[in-house]
C-alpha cells in the first residue's frame, strides 16, 4: 500500500501565515490570505485544525487564553474554508469565545476576506448565521446583519434576528435595506419588547425614528398603528408590551384612524394589561361613531377590571356620554351594575351615584339589572339605590351575613411521649438527632435515665459505634473548635464521655461559648453541658427534672415533685440548669397538693421547689430606627428599613442565675440557634418568650426567615400575660400573605379570652406605617378573622390602629387606607360599637370628598349617631388582655367604645 501524500502550501507561505496567527496580527493576516490562490487556500484549510489543536494544548481547559487567538483564527478560516456551512461552524466554535465574551470585534476583517466569494455563497452563509442566532445579543449578530445588508437577500423568519436588529438601534434607519423586510416583523417577533423596554424619549431612538419615517412618507402610519394594535392583540406581559404602548402614544392616532380599528380596541379592554387597556379606552373615548351596544361593551369591560384607575375612567366616560345623549342611560345600566362589585367603596359609591343620577332614563330591563346587583352593595349604599330603583334587596343583603360566634378554642396542651426506654431506641434516635425540641428532650431524658439505670449496658452497646466515629474527620474537627454552639455537639460529647471514647477531657469546661448568646440558647447549652460533665464524672442523676409532660413545654407540679422524690431516694443531686429549666416550665396555676408534697422534701432542690412562685415579669417594647436608635415619627411617609424592636424586662430576682438571666431578657446577643424552641422553654411566660423573638419579627434581609404561625401558635398556647411583644408577633404574621395560618392563631387566642386586641391594633398600625407589612394584606387577614367570629376583636384592633394610620393634615394617605376604614366601619356596625375616636372625628371634619374622607365620615357617624348599628356593644368588651408592661393602644370599654391610646 502506498503512503497517502498530503499537499501542503510552500513552506515559506505556511510559515508566514502561521507566524501571523501566532503573533495575532489579524489585519495583516487578512491582507495575506486574500492573495492566496484556490490551491493554497485548500492547503491552509487542511493545516488549520492541526494548528488549533496545538494552540489549545497550550492552555488548561478552564483557561480562556485561546480567546486571544480568536480573531486571527476566524479570519483565516473565513478566507480559506470552502463551504458556507464549514465557515459558519468555524467562525462560532465554542473555544473562540466563552459565554461571557463580548461582541466580535473582527466583523470588518471577516467581511473583507469574504468579499471575493460569490453573492449566492455569501447569501447562503448569511442565512446559516441567522438561523444560528438564539438571542438578540448573540455573538454572530453583527456579521449576520452585515451580510444580509451586503447581499440584499430577504432574511429568513427568525425572531432573534429581529430582536438583534432592534437592539442595535435605528441609526440611518431610512437607508437600511433591512427596513422593509424586518419592520413588519418588529411587531410580531418575540423578544423585541424586552430589548426595547427602556426606550422612553419620544425624540430619540426607535420612538423618534419610526414616527419620523412616517412623517417623511418612508413608511405608512397605518403600518405602524396596525403593528401596535396587532402586537397588543397577540398579548404578553407588561414588559413585552411597554415599548409598543409608548410607540402608540407617540403616534397618537386620530379619531379617524381609530374608527376602522374600533373592534380591535374594544377587544383589548377586558383582559389586556392595564397599560394597554388605558390607551385603547382613550382612543375609543375620542371616537364619535360607536354604537350604543359598542359603548355598553366598552363600559362593562372597564368597570369590571380590578385597576381602580381604569374603573374611574370608565365611570367618567359613561357619565359624560349619558349626559350628552340621555338615550344611552339604558345601555349604561348593566355596566353600572357590574361596578357595584368593585373592591373599593369609593368606586361603589360613585357607581351608585351615577345609577341614581341616570335612573330616570333607564328602561325596565335596565332598572331590573341594577336592582339585582343592589344586594352586592354595602348596606348604606344599598339603601340609596333602593330609594331610586325600588325593591327589598337591601334588607335581604343585610341579613345575608350574620357574624358567627367564635369557634371553640382547641385543647391548650396534650401529653407528650414518654422518654426513650430502651438502648436500642436510644441508638436509633441518635441517628435522627434533635430535629425538634420534643425529640431533643426525649433523647436527652432517655440518655440520662438509661445511663443511670444500666450504665454498663449502655456503654456496651454504644462504645463500638463511638469508637468508629473517632475515625471520622467531623469528630476530630469538633474537638478542635473554640466552642460548641450546637446542642448536638454537646450530646455527642456526653456519649463520648460516657463510653470513655472522648479525645479530650473536661469538654464541658473548654467548649462553652465565650461571647454573648441569647439567654434561652445559653440555658440549652448549660443543660447539655452539665449532662456531659455528669457523664464524665459518673454523677448522672436517675432522671431529668425538666423533661416536659405536655406539648406546650409544661411540666406538671405533681410530676416534678415525683421526680425530685426519685432523685432524693437515690441519694443523687439534681443537675442545676435542669432544675432551673423545670421551674420555668411549671404551670402558673398552683397545685396545692403537689406543693404540700414538695414541702416534705429534704434536699436543697426540694426546698427551692416548695418555695417557688411564678415570677411576674413586666415587658416594655419600643420601636427604634436609625443608627442612633431614635424614636420614629410614624406619621412620616418615609419608610425605614432599619427599624427594630427593643424589649426590656423588669422582674424581681429569684436568686437562681439562669432563671434570672432568662427572665431579664438581655438586650443584645451575638448568635441565635434553636429559636423555634424558645416558647417551649418559657411556657408560663408567654410575653418573655415573645420578647426574645423581637429581632426576628421585622425583615432586615431579603432571605431572612421570620417568626411564623408555628411559633405564634406555641405562644398562643403558652400561659402568662399577653402584651406588646406577643401582639407584634400576631400582627406581623397577620400582615404576611405567605402565612395563612395566622387567622387561626388569632381566633384561638380570642376564643380563650386572651387576645390583646388593643395592643395588636397599635402594633399593626406601626407595622403598616413602617412599611413592614402591606395594608391590603392586613385588611384581608382581619376581614377573614371578623367573618369567622372575631368581629368584635377586629373592631378593637382597627379602632386602635386608626390613630396611627390616619394621615396628618397635608399628608398623603397610605395606599389602601380607605379599605381599612371600611373594615373598621363594617365591624363597628356588626358589634354596635359607640364612642368617639378623636382622630377619626378630626379627619371627618376636613374639607374634601375623597373616598377615604367619605369612609371616615361614615365611621364617625356610626360611632356617634343613632343609626350606626344594631348590636348592644357588649361584644367589644371581652377578650381584652393588657400588655405585660408594654403599654396599651387604647382602652376598651364594655359599651363598645375605644378611648385614646397611651404608649407604655
Amino acid at each position: 500500500m502506498s503512503a497517502r501524500v498530503v499537499n501542503v502550501p510552500p513552506v515559506d507561505q505556511w510559515d508566514e501565515i502561521r507566524n501571523l496567527i501566532e503573533r495575532r496580527h489579524a489585519d495583516r493576516l487578512a491582507e495575506r490570505v486574500k492573495g492566496l490562490d484556490d490551491e493554497a487556500r485548500r492547503e491552509v484549510a487542511a493545516r488549520l485544525p492541526e494548528l488549533l489543536k496545538e494552540l489549545r494544548g497550550r492552555f488548561e481547559r478552564w483557561d480562556d487564553g485561546l480567546v486571544g487567538y480568536a480573531a486571527v483564527l476566524r479570519v483565516a478560516g473565513a478566507a480559506v474554508l470552502g463551504g458556507a456551512a464549514a465557515v459558519a461552524s468555524w467562525l462560532y466554535r465554542r473555544e473562540f469565545a466563552p459565554q461571557w465574551a463580548g461582541p466580535d470585534n473582527d466583523v470588518d476583517l471577516v467581511l473583507a476576506v469574504l468579499a471575493d466569494r460569490p453573492a449566492g455563497w455569501r447569501a447562503d452563509l448569511a442565512e446559516r448565521l441567522v438561523l444560528r442566532m438564539r438571542a438578540s445579543d448573540d455573538r454572530g449578530m453583527a456579521l449576520a446583519l452585515a451580510l444580509l445588508r451586503e447581499t440584499g437577500v430577504e432574511p429568513p423568519p427568525h425572531d432573534p434576528l429581529v430582536a438583534g436588529w432592534a437592539d442595535r438601534g435605528p441609526s440611518r434607519l431610512g437607508a437600511d435595506p433591512l427596513l422593509d423586510h424586518l419592520l413588519p416583523r418588529l411587531f410580531e417577533a418575540q423578544g423585541v419588547g424586552r430589548v426595547l423596554q427602556w426606550e422612553r424619549d419620544p425624540d430619540a431612538g426607535w420612538l423618534g425614528a419610526l414616527p419620523a419615517l412616517a412623517d417623511e412618507g418612508r413608511v405608512k402610519r397605518e403600518t405602524l398603528i396596525d403593528g401596535c394594535v396587532r402586537r397588543f392583540l397577540l398579548g404578553g406581559t407588561v414588559i413585552d408590551l411597554r415599548f409598543f404602548v409608548r410607540l402608540h402614544e407617540a403616534l397618537d392616532p386620530s379619531p379617524a384612524e381609530t374608527a376602522p380599528r374600533a373592534r380591535d380596541y374594544l377587544s383589548l379592554l377586558a383582559a389586556s394589561p392595564g397599560p394597554v387597556a388605558e390607551p385603547a379606552a382613550r382612543c375609543l373615548r375620542a371616537c364619535e361613531g360607536l354604537t350604543a351596544d359598542e359603548l355598553a361593551e366598552a363600559w362593562e369591560a372597564l368597570l369590571f377590571r380590578s385597576e381602580r384607575k381604569l374603573v374611574r375612567a370608565g365611570l367618567s366616560w359613561l357619565d359624560r356620554s349619558v349626559r350628552r345623549a340621555p338615550a344611552l342611560a339604558d345601555a349604561a345600566a348593566v355596566p353600572l351594575a357590574r361596578a357595584f362589585t368593585a373592591d373599593s367603596v369609593e368606586l361603589q359609591e360613585k357607581a351608585v351615584e351615577l345609577a341614581v343620577a341616570h335612573a330616570a332614563g333607564m328602561g325596565e330591563e335596565g332598572r331590573a339589572a341594577v336592582r339585582e346587583a343592589i344586594e352586592l352593595l354595602p348596606s348604606h349604599l344599598g339603601r340609596r339605590a333602593v330609594a331610586a330603583f325600588g325593591g327589598g334587596t337591601v334588607a335581604e343583603a343585610e341579613a345575608a351575613f350574620v357574624p358567627p360566634p367564635l369557634p371553640a378554642a382547641p385543647e391548650r396542651a396534650r401529653r407528650v411521649e414518654p422518654p426513650i426506654e430502651s438502648v436500642e431506641e436510644l441508638s436509633r434516635s441518635m441517628v435522627d438527632g434533635a430535629r425538634s425540641w420534643q425529640s431533643w428532650e426525649r433523647l436527652l431524658a432517655g440518655f440520662v435515665t438509661l445511663a443511670g439505670r444500666d450504665r454498663a449496658g449502655v456503654v456496651a452497646v454504644l462504645r463500638p459505634r463511638m469508637s468508629e466515629m473517632l475515625k471520622h474527620p467531623v469528630t476530630s474537627d469538633r474537638y478542635r473548635k473554640e466552642s460548641w454552639d450546637r446542642i448536638a455537639e454537646w450530646f455527642w460529647g456526653a456519649v463520648h464521655a460516657l463510653t470513655a471514647t472522648a479525645p479530650a477531657r473536661e469538654a464541658w469546661r473548654r467548649f462553652m461559648p465565650k461571647t454573648t448568646r441569647a439567654a434561652p440558647h445559653l440555658l440549652l447549652l448549660h443543660r447539655a453541658a452539665e449532662v456531659l460533665r455528669a457523664a464524665e464524672e459518673d454523677t448522672l442523676p436517675p432522671l431529668l427534672l425538666a423533661t416536659p409532660t405536655h406539648d406546650t413545654g409544661h411540666v406538671t407540679a405533681a410530676e416534678l415533685v415525683r421526680r425530685l422524690e426519685t432523685v432524693e431516694a437515690a441519694g443523687a443531686k439534681p443537675l442545676a440548669a435542669d432544675l432551673q429549666q423545670a421551674l420555668l416550665r411549671l404551670p402558673r396555676t398552683p397545685d396545692p397538693e403537689a406543693m404540700e408534697r414538695a414541702a416534705r422534701l429534704t434536699s436543697p432542690a426540694g426546698r427551692i421547689l416548695a418555695a417557688w412562685t411564678c415570677p411576674e415579669v413586666a415587658i416594655e417594647l419600643k420601636w427604634r430606627c436609625g443608627e442612633q436608635g431614635g424614636d420614629h415619627d410614624w406619621h412620616s411617609r418615609d419608610r425605614h428599613h432599619d427599624v427594630r424592636l427593643e424589649p426590656t424586662a423588669t422582674a424581681a430576682p429569684t436568686g437562681l442565675p439562669l432563671v434570672d438571666l432568662v427572665l431579664g431578657v438581655p438586650r443584645h446577643w451575638d448568635e441565635v440557634r434553636h429559636r423555634d424552641w424558645w416558647p417551649s422553654m418559657l411556657p408560663s411566660h408567654r410575653e418573655v418568650a415573645a420578647a426574645y423573638l423581637m429581632p426576628h419579627v421585622l425583615r432586615r434581609f431579603w432571605d431572612e426567615t421570620l417568626v411564623g404561625p408555628g411559633q405564634a401558635r406555641e405562644l398562643a398556647r403558652a400561659e402568662g400575660p399577653a402584651g406588646a411583644a406577643f401582639a407584634v408577633v400576631l400582627a406581623r404574621i397577620l400582615g404576611d400573605p405567605n402565612m395563612p395560618g395566622s387567622v387561626e392563631v388569632l381566633l384561638e387566642v380570642a376564643a380563650r379570652g386572651e387576645l390583646p386586641a388593643d395592643e395588636i391594633g397599635r402594633q399593626a398600625g406601626l407595622l403598616v406605617a413602617s412599611g413592614q407589612v402591606r395594608m391590603i394584606d392586613m385588611i384581608a387577614a382581619l376581614d377573614a378573622a371578623a367573618r369567622r367570629g372575631a368581629y368584635a376583636h377586629v373592631w378593637r384592633i382597627a379602632a386602635t390602629a386608626l390613630p396611627v394610620l390616619l394621615p396628618a393634615p397635608g399628608e398623603r394617605p397610605r395606599n389602601g387606607l380607605a379599605g381599612f376604614v371600611t373594615l373598621a366601619a363594617v365591624t363597628a356596625e356588626w358589634c354596635g360599637a359607640r364612642g368617639e375616636i378623636p382622630e377619626v372625628r378630626d379627619m371627618a371634619a376636613r374639607k374634601g370628598n375623597s373616598g377615604l374622607l367619605r369612609e371616615v365620615r361614615r365611621l364617625h357617624d356610626l360611632l356617634t349617631g343613632d343609626g350606626g348599628g344594631t348590636g348592644d356593644g357588649s361584644g367589644t368588651g371581652d377578650g381584652g388582655g393588657t400588655g405585660d408592661g408594654g403599654g396599651t393602644g387604647g382602652t376598651a370599654r364594655t359599651d363598645g367604645t375605644v378611648g385614646a391610646g397611651q404608649e407604655g
